[in-house]
């Protein structure tokens, strides 16, 4: 089906189009340098960048003289103008996190599971420490954009409700965008956390030459982002990026799918632990397991590193069979747990996906580490309002039907 323009649309574009290049530009940019990558005329630019302004999202930054003729003045991106919560609900810890235009961090926070207790008291716990962590960074709530919420799969994007994501039993068939909004009296929006790592690390990318990509989470589960033309890919009914049951060892641990050696058995925390010997009792919290494990092949435990080899070799095989399928130019790797095992395996897996021989790519595919961190998923729930409110998508003027 064909789509027409919808011209009013077209001034909204032009300013998030401005305001999107100028955020990639910490030192600034002349209006000059803008009409020259925009195409914009003079009078149409000047226009744009007074709204801009007039909303406080962009400010003069002093003046540059380069060449003949009258010093240019640069325009700046306001961080602190507008801000938005990020949200990750996770089988281990709860994040909550506060975010600039810039998508800095400003304000952090980590609280415990609620357990298996009533739904309401789920909601009324985020919805909590939502309010305190923006009182506690003295945030003028009018400048709040926004709750973003990333959660694992599967989820009902219409509705804004977690369906029965496994991981996270005590908030299934919870209605999160309506109750939390209520709660908080702020829009919300509800997304996969693996989708919402993947906007995270596009609203980072300064250089916006982030386009083709996928983005392989690993925390307490494993799942991939994916961008394509430099948009997430979000699927059908918002529930891409399902990649735990790809086989990646035939001799690996058995599934509760029914087969052996699927991706997020392989290389869940509890079964790295247990390959390598040590007595499950002394399991937990994940984090303190990956933080043991990396300790003792540092120190060269022969059994922990044989385990963390073979997971580096699993995580391969998994992005090798993705981008068969996908044909992306970049591989980033992020979440919870790779953040730990990023120094010990991040060239090991470049490498492995280097040299595989299922692999069917014709050029080189550039693996590398997420720029945001291990909150990614907290960051890029965040980083959802500011991409709706901010980002520059052709798609926005075509009329929706």
């Amino acid at each position: 089906m064909r789509t027409g323009s919808n011209l009013p649309a077209v001034g909204e574009y032009n300013q998030t189009l401005v305001l999107d290049l100028i955020r990639r530009s910490p030192e600034g940019l002349s209006r000059v340098e803008l009409s020259a990558r925009t195409g914009l005329s003079a009078q149409t630019l000047s226009n744009v960048t007074r709204r801009l302004a007039e909303e406080g999202l962009i400010a003069e930054a002093g003046k540059v003289i380069s060449g003949p003729g009258k010093p240019r003045t640069l325009l700046k991106l306001e961080p602190r103008s507008r801000f938005a919560v990020g949200v990750h609900l996770d089988p281990v810890v709860d994040t909550v996190v506060v975010v600039d235009m810039a998508g800095h961090v400003v304000a952090h926070e980590e609280i415990a599971p609620q357990g298996e207790v009533p739904a309401a008291q789920l909601v009324a716990a985020v919805a909590t420490a939502v309010d305190d962590i923006l009182a506690r960074a003295g945030i003028d709530r009018t400048l709040v954009l926004g709750v973003g919420v990333a959660a694992p799969g599967p989820f009902d994007p219409r509705g804004g409700r977690l369906l029965d994501p496994p991981l996270l039993p005590a908030w299934h068939h919870v209605n999160v965008r309506d109750d939390l909004g209520a709660a908080t009296g702020l829009p919300v929006i509800v997304e996969k956390d693996v989708t919402a790592a993947m906007v995270g690390e596009l609203w980072f990318d300064r250089s916006d030459a982030l386009s083709d990509a996928m983005f392989l989470y690993y925390g307490a589960g494993v799942g991939l982002g994916v961008a394509i033309a430099g948009a997430p890919v979000r699927g059908r009914t918002g529930n891409a990026g399902g990649i735990a049951h790809i086989v990646v060892d035939p001799l690996g641990p058995v599934c509760g799918c029914g087969s052996r050696g699927c991706l997020g058995v392989s290389i869940e925390p509890r079964t790295l632990f247990a390959e390598a010997g040590y007595d499950p009792a002394t399991g937990g919290d994940s984090r303190r397991e990956v933080d043991r494990l990396v300790r003792d092949a540092a120190a060269g435990r022969p059994e922990t590193v044989a385990v963390l080899r073979r997971a580096g070799e699993r995580i391969a095989r998994a992005l090798v069979v993705a981008n068969n399928l996908l044909d992306v130019d970049e591989v980033i790797l992020g979440g919870p747990v790779w953040e730990r095992l990023a120094g010990i395996l991040g060239d090991a897996v470049s490498a492995r996906v280097a040299a595989d021989p299922a692999s069917t790519a014709t050029r080189a595919i550039e693996v590398r580490r997420s720029l945001v961190g291990a909150d990614v998923a907290a960051v890029g729930a965040a980083c959802l309002m500011l991409d709706g409110a901010f980002a520059a998508r052709p798609a926005r003027m075509m009329i929706a039907l």
